[in-house]
């Protein structure tokens, strides 16, 4: 999860995050690359009056800088469009999920078991116990296999909701009247915070999502502990 004064992103914890920070420091790199080159010309302008002529009214320089931003605008579009096809694409998963929105919480259903289903809301501040973290604890976790693909549907009952969980690098709109579909898939154990990522009424800021991932055995005693 994110701490006090962090600058980048959360740890990642599946395949698609992983690409994604490598992306963003992928572009950031190009970006930085640029603005020194033009904060290094307009120094230049400014501190010297030589000029070339030849350079004022070249053929090959304006070719140059025509072609530069195409070359540069299409090794940031094939790795945003590779990324982009591999978050669409839909495995035949293991585990069926499914979200729904509410004005204020968020209710789950395990698809694929028989009346597997709860309600999760956020802990008051008055409730919480010492470790606990204030506006992201939930009564009901929602509690997951890792390395195993797991199909999310996610919809809302009321207004637009968000479900977003940073270190999944996971965010898909819960429309009402519409299910929407995504993949999740975890690398490794532990617990992943998330929060509701659209405005939603009053108590938006207060519809936490937590996910517990655990190996296959445990998720499989949890299971019997609830049916």
């Amino acid at each position: 999860m994110a701490h006090p004064i962090q600058l980048g992103f959360q740890d990642a914890a599946s395949p698609i995050m992983e690409e994604l920070l490598y992306f963003h420091d992928h572009t950031l790199m190009i970006m930085f690359l640029i603005s020194s080159l033009v904060l290094y010309i307009i120094s230049l302008m400014l501190t010297t009056k030589l000029t070339h002529t030849s350079t004022m009214d070249a053929q090959e320089v304006e070719t140059v800088w025509t072609i530069l931003p195409a070359v540069i605008l299409i090794l940031i579009a094939l790795p945003s469009l590779r990324i982009l096809y591999m978050m669409d694409e839909i495995t035949t998963p293991s585990l069926t999920l499914k979200t729904m929105g509410h004005q204020w919480y968020w209710s789950y259903e395990y698809t694929d078991y028989e009346n597997l289903c709860f309600d999760s809301y956020m802990i008051p501040s008055s409730d919480l116990k010492p470790g606990e973290l204030r506006l992201l604890e939930v009564d009901n976790r929602v509690v997951l296999p890792t390395e195993m693909s797991i199909r999310m549907l996610i919809s809302s009952e009321d207004v637009l909701h968000s479900w977003a969980v940073p270190s999944l690098g996971v965010k898909t709109d819960a429309i009402p009247g519409r299910l929407n579909q995504t993949t999740l898939t975890t690398s490794r154990p532990g617990i992943y915070y998330g929060q509701c990522s659209e405005i939603c009424g009053a108590n938006h800021s207060f519809m936490p999502i937590v996910l517990e991932l655990v190996p296959l055995k445990y998720f499989e005693d949890w299971l019997l502990s609830m049916l």
